[in-house]
Parts: structure tokens; sequence; C-alpha cells
């Protein structure tokens, strides 16, 4: 994997990024506010709001694998804990409260612990998918401009995030051959048990602002494709990268 792209990207995606305008108007009746605040406060904790790092038993294997992995990594949290901030200022913006705890982000980072790095990074990437549909139903249906603003950045560091895993696994040829449609398989199913989970939890705020179940599957089921498909075709750039590296260069004078 190219680092040294990744970390310019991450230091530049700082840049160009308007604050939303918090002290705004509020168009939103107080019922709706209700239905709507539960839901900014647990992806507040859980959007870099809780240990916003690898926290897996063995993550020191991925993120100590070099200085550029490690500066990566760094860079890749802090983006998640921009998110925290903006969803705080959400989330005061409506009157509500910052939480430390939640029973669904407590399984989620015990299920991080526990199953090692490279299910970590696998859980992370697929949050950040399914993540990607709530804040488009949220964005496209939500009454409200500086969170639709919010949900813009967001949107546009999760692209980011998607991206960045999706360059680190077409370069260990993660998803080839047999073996890969095997690892298919089970990034769908798993990709839908975190859609669902985010779906269980925040149904009530997308279902208050006029979103549905079928919209936000819809979403998810689309970014999981789309994934894969792109997982595909950077296979084998990375492949014809590799073969044009190894190839001799012949000089023109023979």
């Amino acid at each position: 994997m190219n680092t040294h792209r990744w970390i310019n990207h991450f230091r530049n995606n700082k840049l160009d990024r308007a604050e939303p305008q918090w002290d705004g108007p509020i168009t939103m009746d107080s019922a709706m506010i209700r239905r709507v605040l539960p839901s900014l406060e647990q992806f507040q904790l859980g959007d870099g709001g809780g240990p916003a790092s690898l926290i897996a038993h063995n993550a020191e294997r991925f993120r100590g694998s070099s200085e550029e992995v490690r500066t990566l990594v760094d860079l890749w949290f802090a983006e998640e804990r921009e998110h925290s901030r903006l969803l705080s200022s959400a989330v005061r913006r409506f009157g509500g409260r910052l939480i430390t705890s939640h029973w669904s982000f407590s399984a989620f980072c015990a299920t991080r612990r526990v199953l090692g790095v490279w299910f970590e990074l696998q859980v992370l990437l697929l949050t950040e998918i399914v993540s990607t549909g709530y804040y488009r139903v949220l964005r496209r249906h939500i009454d409200d401009a500086p969170v639709r603003a919010m949900c813009s950045l967001i949107l546009r560091d999760e692209a980011g995030h998607v991206a960045f895993h999706r360059a680190r696994l077409a370069a260990v040829g993660k998803g080839a051959g047999v073996e890969g449609l095997a690892w298919q398989i089970q990034f769908w199913l798993c990709g839908y048990a975190a859609a669902t989970m985010l779906w269980v939890n925040h149904r009530h705020c997308l279902e208050a602002i006029g979103g549905t179940s079928a919209e936000y599957y819809g979403e998810v089921r689309f970014e999981i494709a789309r994934f894969l498909r792109r997982l595909a075709r950077d296979r084998v750039t990375v492949r014809n990268d590799s073969v044009v590296e190894l190839r001799p260069v012949v000089s023109s004078n023979h």
C-alpha cells in the first residue's frame, strides 16, 4: 500500500472544511428533536467519542509494522475524533447530553478487543460503510441545515476511510480466487449484521424524519457492492503495477 499517498490524503483533508452554522435557527419541533437526539448522542460516542484507536489485543501487529503505518493510523483516528466533535456540537445544539456508555458500543469494543486486529479492521471498515448509509438518509431527510452540513463533512471523510481500507486490502490480494469468494460471502454477512445493529439502534430517528428501512438497507447494499467491485479493480491495478516493477529494463541499444 502506498502509505505516503494516504498520509498526504489525511493531511490535505483537514483543509477547506467549513464549520456548520451551529447557532443558526432551529426549525424542528421539540417532539422531533426528542426522536433524533438519542441517535446523535450514540453516534457521538461511537464515532470517535470512545477509544479512538485500534484496541485489539494484538493491535501493535498492524500499527507497529512501520512508522508510516503508525502515522497513518493516527491520522485516520484523528478524523474519527473530529466526527465526535462535530456530533457533540449537534447534540449541544438540540440541548442534549454527551453520553459515556451504551450497551451497543460496549459490545462493539469487546468484539474488537477479543477477535484480533485483522477482524477489528474489518469491523471498523464495515462500520464506515453502514454509517455512510445512516448519514446519507439523515442528510436527505432531516430538516436542519447545520446537521445536513455536518453529514456532508462526515460523508466526505468516510469515503476516504473506505478507500484507504480498499487500498490496504488490494495490496494483499484480499478477495481473489476461491478463498476470496468465501471472504466476500462473510464480508456480506458481517456487513448486513453491522447494518442491522445500526438499524435497531437508530431506526426511531431515521423513521421519525421520513427514512425507511428499504432506503437505509438500499444504501448499505449499494456501498458493499461498490466496495467489492472497486476492490477487484484495485487488485488488478496492484498486480499490473507489480509486473511493471519486476520487468527488466531493456536498453534501446539492444
